[in-house]
């Protein structure tokens, strides 16, 4: 495809992406709204809805992405543009995930059961009879993913990216009308007694009723490439037997991560149940809905700023890795950790500033939301401290797939599993299930911090040093910046009642207008310290942006 082509196409990738994102968190908002963020439902909804992605990794989404996915893009380059692959690719992926999806929504009930944690047999039923209504997602999110990457490998890109958005705008469709026809969450009451069947099929039918149209909207541009699709049963061809050793150990990587995100939720699962056992409904709990809402705001600033950045930079360190110029790739893993300075160090300063105002947002909209809120930003200010070392682990695990080793990072990601959940599932032995979410997001992020430590010296014992010197005192400038940005930053927000539960903390309404205010303050304050201390990193980092927009050159300096 020609520069220009992939340039537009890579734009229009990325606002779809960008939209969807967005509008992720619109849903989430409203979700809280709906029926709380701290609470049973909120809960029991949250696991029943995010286990379907989950098993369809562990079935076969692995599979597809790492193995069958390269093959399809060879396949496309043939006479038949990949008729033939692409028909049994299609008809594996649907035999498999229907047979799957059948099998594993039959066993809803042992599956709730099995990852969670000291739940009532009514609170696994309500689990299950959510799960009924979710499992089903399995088939469509790998259908969604196959066809999409079909589509990708035929050079039509934008609709994979913008499929998300029609989901999350019908979810956000049935959560306004749930609350339209139920209410908004309240306070108090006896949940388990009160909710209705026609409740679960509104909100968890719906949220998969979004997920069918996500897939089903890619089949028509699937239609207009003209294969002559049909059904094409075996395997010859498939290129199962050419899967290398990458990726196998990717494979082997992906289900380990998979397997040990399943088993963290499983214990903070826990409590929940402790929460049913207070008084006060134990509104100041975090459970698993907000453990996700805080590593789903976390990791933002990973996604937009370092993944973007990394993935300029893999391009010139694969080269770089196999041309054999060792020194010129030790440079791009210094330049690269210096650059990310700059935006994970203000993230992180603006998420610990920010971390009330932001829990705020998702802590719904009932007379519980303050301390909803509050749980919620407690996650999000342990999650914070682990920025920096998730994006440094993650760009030096990144130099061994350029050098096309997925060997050694899947050992990385062993060993963190190994350590974080022996040492999670010890603790959590003496320690009650309603301070074990902290324990957990605790975990996480010092394991971040491990695997920092590890890639270090792999990297340093591999390729001989990258100056980590440089590196320490490009976070050091960064972080002196957004020091002061935080001290104004913080100086705002109490101005606004963020410490005091007051304007900042009065409607969702209210605390994004705080978030945008103090934001750009931050941003604002941030920007001249750096400039003033004449730190290199900011403009290397602006550098590409200024290339699309020249006044941002000038901002930089």
């Amino acid at each position: 495809m020609p520069k220009q082509g992939m340039a537009a196409a890579s734009a229009i990738m990325a606002a779809g992406t960008m939209v969807s994102r967005v509008l992720g968190f619109v849903r989430t908002a409203l979700l809280a709204v709906a029926i709380g963020s701290t609470t049973l439902m909120a809960d029991v909804f949250e696991k029943a809805n995010s286990i379907p992605n989950i098993i369809y990794l562990l079935l076969a989404g692995g599979m597809f992405n790492v193995v069958l996915v390269p093959q399809l893009i060879k396949a496309a380059k043939q006479p038949d543009r990949g008729a033939d692959y692409t028909s049994r690719l299609l008809t594996l992926t649907v035999t498999v995930l229907a047979a799957g999806t059948v099998l594993v929504t039959a066993a809803a009930y042992p599956i709730i059961a099995a990852l969670t944690r000291d739940w009532t047999p009514e609170m696994l039923t309500l689990g299950a009879s959510f799960a009924l209504w979710t499992l089903p997602q399995i088939f469509f999110y790998g259908l969604y993913a196959v066809v999409g990457q079909i589509l990708n490998a035929n050079a039509k890109f934008g609709w994979y990216m913008w499929a998300p958005v029609l989901n999350n705008v019908i979810a956000i469709t049935v959560i306004l009308a749930y609350i339209f026809a139920f209410g908004a969450h309240q306070a108090g009451g006896d949940p388990l007694a009160e909710w209705s069947p026609v409740q679960t099929v509104w909100l968890a039918g719906g949220h998969t009723l979004g997920i069918i149209a996500q897939a089903a909207l890619l089949l028509w541009p699937l239609k207009a490439l003209g294969l002559r699709l049909r059904p094409r049963f075996g395997l010859r061809g498939m290129g199962l037997r050419r899967t290398g050793q990458v990726a196998a150990w990717t494979l082997v990587t992906m289900l380990i991560g998979n397997v040990a995100n399943l088993l963290y939720l499983r214990l903070i699962s826990g409590a929940t149940a402790a929460r049913e056992q207070m008084d006060d409904g134990g509104a100041g709990v975090p459970g698993e809905y907000a453990a996700n809402v805080a590593e789903l705001i976390a990791i933002l600033p990973h996604s937009v700023f370092v993944l973007s950045i990394a993935t300029v930079l893999f391009n010139q360190l694969s080269h770089s890795m196999h041309e054999g110029q060792t020194h010129r790739a030790r440079e791009l893993i210094n330049e690269g950790l210096r650059i990310f300075a700059i935006p994970v160090m203000f993230c992180m300063v603006a998420v610990l500033v920010l971390s009330g105002p932001l829990g705020r947002i998702f802590g719904g909209a009932g007379e519980d939301a303050h301390a909803a809120g509050a749980a919620i930003g407690q996650l999000l200010v342990i999650l914070a401290l682990g920025m920096p070392f998730r994006s440094a682990a993650f760009y030096l695990l990144r130099a061994f797939y350029a050098a096309e080793d997925a060997k050694t990072p899947m050992g990385v990601f062993t060993t963190a599993a190994v350590v974080g959940l022996s040492t999670a599932y010890g603790a959590a032995l003496v320690i009650d299930n309603q301070h074990v979410p902290y324990l957990v997001v605790g975990i996480f992020s010092a394991l971040h911090l491990l695997q920092y430590v590890i890639c270090h010296v792999l990297v340093v014992r591999r390729w001989g040093s990258f100056d980590v010197v440089s590196v320490l005192a490009a976070y050091t400038r960064s972080g002196f910046a957004a020091a002061a940005a935080g001290a104004v930053g913080a100086g705002v927000l109490w101005l606004l009642g963020g410490y005091s539960y007051g304007f900042a903390w009065s409607s969702i309404l209210t605390a994004v207008l705080s978030c945008a205010v103090v934001g750009a303050v931050m941003a604002a304050v941030f920007v001249v310290v750096l400039r003033l201390l004449n730190v290199p990193e900011f403009s290397q980092f602006m550098a590409p942006l200024a290339r699309r927009i020249p006044a941002l050159g000038r901002l930089a300096g």
